[in-house]
């Protein structure tokens, strides 16, 4: 059995887009209709489409991710208890299917933090103050950047360090890897090998 080729998660640098809205729930990161698919190819052109796309299905404009100085941005900031809703799985493969590799957000729901976690991207809980300079700092300059640094648990704004975060030990170890939790198991056959031939 194969498990999924993931990117290890070390330090990311990058400009970041804004969705500054509390309570985003998963229906609206990805509408229901959307869900008829068990594999995530595809599902990053529904991303958010009934806020990024047009009722005739053309983006629309004013949506932080349409918009020019959004390209290549890999971390999007949130607001207040991002990914509340369903369980839905298919959220954050839409996320990293984009190219989202962090979100950044005052608070997440759990299942998705969790979900999230398990899918290669990162959710950083930072406060209400780290939070408010990140905003401000976009405002300010389209190009200003993250630095999410997950080994030392840190987030920079430029070259300040601003918040550190938490995250579960086991996932951190996982993301750090580029690995998902079958992959953390093959990776310790041989001690498992081990320790059931020293216990038979």
């Amino acid at each position: 059995m194969k498990t999924e080729a993931r990117q290890p998660f070390t330090t990311l640098s990058s400009t970041y887009v804004v969705l500054p809205v509390d309570n985003v729930d998963t229906d609206q990161i990805i509408p229901a209709r959307f869900l008829k698919v068990t594999e995530k190819r595809g599902l990053a052109d529904n991303l958010f489409a009934d806020w990024r796309l047009r009722p005739d299905g053309t983006p629309n404009p004013d949506f932080p991710l349409n918009r020019p100085d959004a390209k290549g941005a890999q971390i999007l900031v949130a607001g207040a208890n991002f990914g509340c809703g369903s369980s839905r799985e298919h959220a954050p493969w839409a996320l990293v299917g984009w190219g989202l590799r962090a979100i950044v957000a005052p608070s997440f729901a759990d299942i998705f933090k969790q979900n999230a976690m398990k899918n290669g991207l990162l959710p950083v809980a930072v406060d209400e103050s780290a939070h408010a300079r990140v905003l401000a700092a976009r405002r300010a300059d389209a190009a200003a950047r993250l630095t999410v640094d997950l080994p030392a648990q840190t987030v920079s704004l430029g070259d300040e360090r601003i918040a550190g975060f938490e995250i579960d030990p086991f996932a951190k170890e996982c993301l750090v890897h580029g690995i998902d939790e079958l992959g953390y198991l093959f990776e310790r056959v041989k001690d498992i090998e081990r320790y059931e031939a020293d216990h038979s």
